[in-house]
């Protein structure tokens, strides 16, 4: 079987790795693909890929290539984890808006709308090369934001499916809590990308959120980054993302007195792949941890094997509404578990979001609408449309300068802005 990854040259590429070698009976992959158009990092990621699989005594042939159509040729799971513009562009998303007294965030807000207008075309031109050269092939977009790719990917007829490793992190953290194997748990959790709660977490199908409120509520508030009083008012656990929304300007004050993420990514990148160049190293970094990510291997691969299997189990996936939330268009993407069949995933029931939580999931649904139509019609009009259905923007005088000032920044990636 062969497995692409798109951006295969990121330093999270090893951390996949480890899961194809670990789940080697799961997901027999006989040929890894590196796709990316940086060189040198395809050298050294796809060099380390390949003395981890050879550690693993796995058989797969590593192909580290620049040639989008030979990459995705003939694959049975094409993944997507790229960043247009790399970490440079991110530090602008992370920093523009903060002029404007707005959250900088690379995948919600201003900044989120900047990556989003710079990654929907190229991830569609990806897909439509899937689709001539691999049309039984699944993607798997990992790429942010992901709820808004993952529209654009079904909205133009592809056969794909969302992944975000939030709701795994809240599984295995709650798992660890408990003292249980984490297949025991099973996640009430719902929302759109990076907008979601947990309403309950069933240990063998007994719903104990109620208790850890009771007992554990510290523990859970760190998970969300939220005060652990108003975790255990909410009766929920928040994703972290949604403090940018709780607590926005708080966020913005901690911004502006500190280092951008970006910053911090790219002198890590740095570090990890000077390891990643040491050809005695067959093992994924420790320091990789610093990167984020954490659990992506083990949802993508379990993604990928009941995608391919028709497994019929349930996980947290980015999916069309379909009637799941009733107060949502059908087309709308969210972010919720559902049974993963050979035909796609199938959303399980959700119990009625509180108003609290739907006022906001609608909103933010608006916005991720408004933000699909930019990326792909382009316009700084319809940039500003977007920035002000956004609750983190939602005032004129900030929609329409930053309009222009992330256009103006983006240029070089904006084809309709040249």
């Amino acid at each position: 079987m062969k497995l692409t990854v798109i951006g295969g040259g990121s330093t999270y590429t090893p951390e996949l790795v480890d899961g194809i070698a670990r789940e080697r009976a799961a997901l027999p992959v006989s040929e890894l693909v590196l796709a990316d158009p940086d060189a040198r990092r395809l050298e050294l990621v796809g060099g380390l890929a390949a003395r981890m699989l050879a550690r693993a005594g796995h058989p797969a042939k590593v192909v580290a290539t620049g040639d989008l159509d030979e990459a995705v040729d003939g694959a049975a799971v094409v993944l997507v984890q790229l960043r247009v513009g790399g970490q440079a562009a991110r530090r602008v998303d992370e920093t523009l808006p903060l002029e404007c007294g707005c959250v900088g965030q690379e995948t919600t807000g201003a900044g989120g709308l900047a990556k989003a207008l710079r990654t929907v075309p190229v991830v569609l031109d990806i897909a439509e090369r899937v689709a001539a050269r691999a049309p039984d092939a699944w993607i798997i977009d990992f790429t942010n934001p992901v709820g808004i790719v993952t529209r654009a990917l079904l909205d133009a007829g592809h056969r794909a499916v969302g992944l975000c490793n939030v709701a795994i992190g809240v599984q295995r953290r709650a798992a660890a809590l408990l003292d249980a194997a984490p297949e025991r748990i099973a996640l009430g959790h719902a929302g759109l990308n990076h907008l979601t709660w947990v309403r309950s977490i069933a240990l063998d199908g007994r719903d104990v959120l109620p208790e850890l409120l009771d007992g554990r509520a510290a523990d859970l508030a760190a998970m969300s980054g939220l005060p652990a009083p108003f975790v255990r008012r909410l009766g929920a656990v928040p994703s972290y993302y949604l403090r940018y929304f709780y607590e926005h300007d708080r966020v913005v004050r901690e911004q502006r007195g500190a280092p951008t993420r970006a910053e911090e990514v790219a002198a890590l990148e740095r570090d990890l792949l000077a390891l990643y160049a040491d050809p005695a190293l067959d093992t994924k970094p420790a320091r990789l941890e610093e990167r984020g990510g954490a659990y992506y291997s083990e949802a993508a691969v379990q993604l990928a094997v009941s995608l391919l299997t028709g497994r019929g189990d349930a996980q947290v996936v980015n999916v069309r509404n379909n009637g799941t939330l009733p107060f949502l268009d059908d087309r709308a993407v969210i972010e919720v578990p559902a049974r993963i069949t050979a035909s796609g995933p199938v959303p399980l029931p959700v119990p009625p979001l509180e108003p609290l939580f739907s006022g906001l999931v609608a909103h933010v649904s608006g916005y991720e609408e408004l933000a699909l139509d930019a990326a792909l019609r382009g316009g700084v009009d319809r940039v500003a449309d977007a920035l002000l259905a956004h609750p983190l923007v939602g005032q004129l005088e900030f929609a329409d300068r930053l309009a222009r000032d992330l256009v103006a920044a983006n240029r070089a990636h904006l084809p309709w802005a040249a």
